[in-house]
């Protein structure tokens, strides 16, 4: 199902006529005058890394200040006295690698608490290198790995704080023309993609998810709780499965050890508070709550559509001691989407009715809660790391629809879906290090719970078909894997190979563990000073959405276990040069080669599940085959700058492929192929703690299938689904217009006494580019809203195609208040 962007994009002028007025009064009002900044403090403990042992003399320094600290006997260090603002902190000691934390936030409301593990260096001390950079190689995964600061993802223009949209800065990165935040890599589908809060794996981040896949229009994850992350966009550790596209992994921050903190965030769409602070003498937390008001907005404005989100996030941490930790986490959101029936009342343009009538007449009302909760423990020791992961994800999804939205009668009713899946997780993890060897494994079982009861009335090329069944699926999963790293030729060349494989009780097409025997080798090469070849070679697997594994049909049959359903496989090769210099910057160029098997084919329309799209809804609950093949090729060039002398910039552009079969030998392109994107991001640090930064993004336009007007003219399959039906007999055959936009952000911060306050404006798409989509077909109607019948045939309705657009300018302000 489709939503027309254009009614959305047309809100956010309007809020931010409303926004505007207050926040620049309030702005006047306080600020007229100077304000008396509070100095931040910084604080830590550096330790040895394979030992564990605190670190004594090791040198803290604020890169391009005077201020620095050596530690004590505990390895413990403190700064006090610093101006509030973003700083790169070098930590150096004899016989140690020096390590750079780039882009600390140092405030004057709370301390920033650092803990520093230094590794030992077996280069001579003639041999080191002077000079600081943040694009630290590892073994593991030493090309198609970028680093994400919480800092960057706050400036980042059009990002409006969710990482979703920050991460299309970096090469790879595709995404929708429209509001939503599918993350497309390298050709890849949405749920392709796996996510990690402090190790414990969350399926979903964004708000009304589609189930099956992973996109949404709105970011979960608060960046307060973000320290930084690590995506790959392949090279995935052996410790990391279920993905064939990406991999993100947030490491959130503790909370505040001194006292108790807050931050108190309003935007044009959305208000939250989160707060920090001591939980006892070993323990510390950091909590928040979000509540949208947009269904407030978008009722006065008449919008057909009612969207209401809210999300809770939380951390606690309890050091038993220096060795045992113990850290809880939850994510959770409650999402409504609900109908505005009320929408055309007093409204004269005709296409707006058209619209309006469009959306109303093919949206369901859907409600959605999901949360997910985790434990891992940790114990530290001179061998090394060893976790302990329990966590708890749940999704509830239901869904309604009603032909002409008349819930009162029974027989209208066109869609009734409801659906739970519950996964329960432990994992087992070990990293070790013995003499210039790297190890990590471990073990991993999940106990996978899905129910699903759907009635609904659909087209297919055989007819109008009804759909009634429930189901119920209970199912056991294991794993397990081992890599081991190390660099030899005096450091010259590192190597990595892991082996993992996956099972489960679904079937014995998956039940055994050579079948998803899961290799993968990494190596890096230092041809001359800061100059790096790179490759990896891996195949990877991925299991079906549990909305296939449990389809069922009327008579209770597992249609796809019946099918032979099995594990989706991707081949991946990956190579590229690298060049990491001493000032802070990056460039690589990387070529990729992806190639698929088994992938879902949907049967009764002979399509790839690759060639479906995304969209609200639900994906892949129906009868399918591992029948489908693809694959995704291209080349990335990423161009990096850290922040140096004030200034920052990311140049990224990608060429990408990507392409599948349709129950046969002939590959066409698949919903993600986007062939050119092209990313440009900068930024400068002003004076008097102002910033100001550009994005400009370009890509061409992705494929679409056209209508098949014919059966959708049709009466008795117009009045089911409401909206035109594909003609996949020329799938994918049709292709959008080039995109582009630029984002403009600017931010204005005030370190008060005890508090920080922060003013940003951020404009998306700031010179108005209009970009076509994909039209809608609709039927003509009388004046009454009576569907007019096609003089030339009785059995069917005259057609009307309504034009879709994206690119109306998107403002929005906010108020960021630190306490």
């Amino acid at each position: 199902m489709s939503t027309p962007q254009n009614s959305t994009s047309n809100l956010f002028p309007l809020i931010l006529n409303q926004f505007l007025a207050i926040f620049f009064a309030f702005f006047l009002l306080l600020f007229g005058g100077t304000v008396q900044a509070q100095n931040g403090i910084l604080k830590g403990t550096i330790i040895e890394s394979a030992s564990r042992l605190p670190l004594p003399f090791a040198n803290v320094q604020l890169q391009g200040t005077p201020l620095g600290a050596t530690s004590d006997i505990n390895g413990e260090f403190i700064l006090k006295n610093i101006d509030p603002n973003l700083y790169n902190i070098i930590v150096t000691c004899i016989g140690y690698k020096q390590q750079v934390i780039q882009e600390v936030i140092i405030s004057g409301t709370k301390t920033t608490v650092l803990n520093i593990e230094m590794i030992s260096s077996s280069v001579n001390l003639q041999e080191l290198e002077i000079g600081v950079s943040r694009f630290e190689k590892v073994e593991e995964a030493p090309l198609s790995k970028i680093n994400i600061r919480a800092a960057e993802i706050m400036r980042n223009p059009g990002g409006n704080r969710d990482i979703s949209k920050v991460i299309q800065s970096f090469p790879g990165v595709a995404s929708s023309v429209s509001f939503r935040n599918d993350l497309i890599i390298r050709g890849g589908a949405p749920n392709e993609n796996r996510f990690y809060l402090d190790g414990i794996e969350v399926p979903n981040i964004n708000h009304f998810a589609t189930q099956g896949s992973s996109g949404g229009p709105v970011g979960m994850i608060n960046v307060n709780f973000i320290n930084d992350v690590d995506f790959y966009s392949g090279a995935f550790p052996a410790s990391r499965g279920n993905t064939l596209s990406s991999v993100l992994e947030f490491r959130q921050k503790n909370g505040n050890p001194d006292r108790l903190a807050g931050t108190l965030m309003v935007g044009s769409s959305d208000f939250g508070l989160t707060l920090d602070g001591p939980a006892s003498e070993k323990g510390d937390f950091i909590f928040s709550l979000r509540r949208s008001y947009l269904q407030l907005l978008f009722s006065v404005l008449k919008l057909p559509f009612l969207p209401t989100y809210n999300d809770a996030q939380f951390k606690f941490n309890y050091r038993f001691d220096k060795n045992n930790t113990l850290t809880f986490i939850g994510l959770g959101a409650i999402d409504e989407f609900r109908l505005n029936k009320k929408a055309n009342d007093g409204e004269k343009d005709q296409e707006v009715i058209d619209r309006n009538n469009y959306i109303l007449g093919n949206l369901p009302v859907n409600e959605q809660w999901n949360y997910t909760v985790g434990l891992k423990y940790s114990h530290f020791s001179s061998q090394g790391l060893k976790q302990l992961i329990l966590s708890r994800s749940t999704l509830n999804n239901t869904a309604q629809k009603f032909k002409d939205n008349d819930e009162s009668d029974p027989s209208k009713q066109l869609l009734d879906y409801q659906s739970r899946e519950i996964e329960n997780k432990l994992r087992i993890e070990n990293f070790v290090t013995k003499g210039a060897y790297k190890l990590s494994f471990g073990l991993q079982y999940e106990w996978v719970q899905y129910s699903n009861a759907t009635f609904t009335r659909v087209y297919l090329p055989s007819g109008i078909t009804t759909v009634d069944y429930s189901s119920s699926l209970q199912l056991h999963k294991g794993g397990g894997y081992f890599q081991v790293s190390r660099s030899v030729f005096k450091n010259r060349l590192s190597l990595s190979t892991g082996l993992r494989t996956d099972i489960n009780d679904y079937s014995k097409e998956m039940s055994n563990p050579i079948d998803q025997f899961s290799p993968r080798f990494s190596a890096s090469y230092k041809i001359k000073e800061r100059w790096y070849m790179n490759v990896n070679v891996g195949r990877y697997f991925q299991l079906p959405p549990l909305t296939s594994l449990g389809f069922r049909d009327s008579s209770g049959t597992l249609v796809n276990k019946t099918n032979k359903l099995k594990y989706i496989t991707s081949d991946h090769l990956v190579a590229g040069l690298e060049y990491l210099s001493g000032s802070n910057s990056k460039i690589s160029l990387e070529g990729f080669y992806k190639m698929y098997r088994n992938y879902p084919l949907l049967i009764d329309e002979q399509i790839s599940l690759a060639n479906l799209g995304s969209d609200f809804g639900v994906i892949g609950d129906e009868a399918v085959s591992s029948t489908s093949k693809g694959r995704s090729y291209g080349l990335e060039l990423l161009l990096q700058q850290s922040i140096k002398n004030g200034y920052y910039g990311i140049v990224a552009y990608t060429f990408v492929r990507s392409e599948f079969t349709n129950g046969g030998d002939k590959y066409v392109p698949s919903s993600w192929d986007n062939r050119h994107i092209l990313s440009l991001t900068g930024g400068k640090q002003l004076k008097k703690n102002w910033e100001i930064g550009l994005k400009f993004r370009y890509f061409s336009g992705a494929p679409f299938t056209p209508f098949d007007r014919m059966a959708s003219a049709q009466k008795e399959v117009w009045d089911i689904t409401r909206s035109g039906v594909p003609d996949y007999n020329a799938i994918n055959t049709q292709r959008l217009p080039a995109s582009h936009q630029l984002d403009f952000r600017i931010d204005k911060k005030y370190f008060l006494r005890k508090t920080v306050l922060n003013i940003y404006l951020d404009i998306q798409n700031i010179y108005n580019n209009t970009t076509l989509l994909s039209p809608f077909l609709t039927v003509a109607t009388d004046q009454n809203g009576v569907a007019i019948e096609d003089p030339s045939n009785s059995n069917s309705y005259l057609l009307k195609e309504l034009k879709n657009e994206s690119g109306t300018i998107l403002p929005s302000i906010g108020v960021m208040f630190e306490f």
